[in-house]
């Protein structure tokens, strides 16, 4: 079925790919309620629609797709669900699933029909960068925040935090997850904000809710009086399909739609370039049925309660196991399922706990600036603009909008109309109908 023979693998390399894929990756299991319960959501029925969606989509990428990528709730999605859509424009969680169950609807449809292919053409790689790099930040800055060590101040925005137990936690917790990372052992962010979680506990206990970092689920941990309790499936279903349709919520749509499309497609392109997973035509193995299953993801995680699922550029540590079909992310997708009924132990996470594997995160996301070519200004200047409008904005929205307008100002004026196609002016149309609308 996986044909792993052919794929010059076995199942034993297959079983522990999807092991230390699933170690590399169940960070998200406690990242994905932290970020979306700032947005009112539950965080123990977050955690339930984050393994659902994790197991779902993996266990389809294996069985229908073949290949040994894992996928699950992105981060940077994920943020700009909670910070930007429901925080910053107010609206509503339910209303706010609605979008992303409809940008996957539309991703599923353009991966079908291959419309997605022409529109992936049409945007510049400078500016893939350049939002990769921008998200990355992004992220790094929730983390710096949520820890306290850096903090809004009226004379510069922003700021250092005070050197207290709380940002000496984060730092303590910094330094032993970046460590962990650097020696590369499996799981380091899981084992990261585990041990951070445990220096936090301290916090609470000696300095009380003021810290604002006390562990939210130990009132249910003793309730249940035990580590163990049922799902919680409070989101499930809760989305607005129809509210969500509104005009001004468009430009979400297009956001989570071109954001997910961004990061999915650069992962494909990565893992089968690094594993040499590529077909006869030189493109990355089974693409089109990676892309439905990918599209799939992000509408299932409307309905189940989640910020939009797509594949994870962690899933390269189990091809580097030797992982190379489709059953590498079978074993991973169910190595997730235990998890829904541990949701008073890891719901004690606080915060804290989650923002060095933020950071940590955000530096993976760094990787893509280096290709930006700086020295030629008519790419630079556009790229720039989309990489720092994103953190600075706290919006990935506004960071993809400038980015399009802008390069295609700027190669206008440069003369080089070549680089300005078709396609790429209906996106800008997209970009001036969200700055006019949102």
């Amino acid at each position: 079925m996986f044909q792993i023979k052919e794929n010059n693998s076995s199942v034993k390399s297959e079983i522990i790919a999807g092991i230390t894929t699933f170690l590399a990756t169940m960070y998200i299991i406690v990242v994905n309620p932290a970020i979306l319960s700032e947005s009112g959501m539950s965080f123990s029925g977050v955690l339930t629609a984050t393994v659902l969606v994790s197991a779902f989509s993996s266990l389809a990428m294996g069985l229908y797709a073949n290949n040994p990528i894992v996928l699950a709730p992105g981060m940077g999605l994920n943020a700009f669900f909670a910070y930007s859509v429901v925080l910053g424009m107010g609206v509503d969680w339910p209303t706010a699933l609605g979008a992303v169950f409809w940008s996957g609807v539309i991703f599923l449809l353009l991966s079908v029909f291959n419309i997605r292919t022409a529109i992936v053409r049409a945007i510049p790689k400078q500016l893939r960068y350049a939002v990769a790099v921008g998200i990355g930040l992004f992220i790094a800055i929730i983390g710096l925040l949520n820890a306290k060590f850096i903090v809004p101040q009226s004379a510069t925005v922003i700021g250092m935090g005070a050197l207290d137990a709380v940002t000496l936690t984060f730092i303590a917790g910094m330094a032993v997850t970046a460590i962990l990372v650097v020696l590369k052992v499996r799981g380091a962010l899981v084992l990261g904000i585990t041990i951070t979680t445990l220096l936090a506990l301290p916090i609470g206990r000696w300095w009380g809710d003021a810290s604002g970092f006390t562990p939210t689920g130990v009132s249910t941990l003793v309730t249940w009086g035990g580590l163990l309790a049922p799902p919680d499936f409070s989101v499930l279903l809760k989305l607005d399909l129809w509210g969500s349709l509104k005009l001004a919520l468009w430009p979400v749509i297009f956001a989570f739609l071109f954001t997910d499309m961004f990061d999915s497609l650069s992962t494909f392109i990565g893992v089968a370039e690094a594993a040499d997973l590529m077909d006869e035509n030189g493109e990355p193995r089974n693409i089109k049925r990676s892309l439905i299953v990918d599209g799939l993801s992000t509408t299932v995680s409307g309905l189940f309660g989640s910020s939009p699922g797509t594949s994870y550029i962690e899933s390269a540590t189990g091809i580097k196991e030797g992982g190379r079909t489709g059953l590498t992310s079978v074993v991973a997708g169910l190595l997730f399922l235990p998890f829904m009924f541990f949701s008073p132990l890891l719901s004690i996470v606080p915060t804290i706990a989650t923002a060095p594997a933020l950071v940590i995160v955000g530096v993976f996301m760094m990787k893509p600036v280096r290709s930006i070519k700086w020295d030629q200004l008519d790419d630079a200047i556009p790229a720039f603009l989309a990489m720092v409008l994103i953190p600075m904005t706290y919006s990935i929205t506004q960071g993809i909008v400038w980015g399009f307008l802008s390069w295609t100002i700027i190669k206008l004026f440069a003369g080089k109309t070549d680089e300005i196609t078709p396609a790429l002016l209906i996106i800008d149309v997209f970009a001036i109908l969200a700055l006019v609308v949102a």
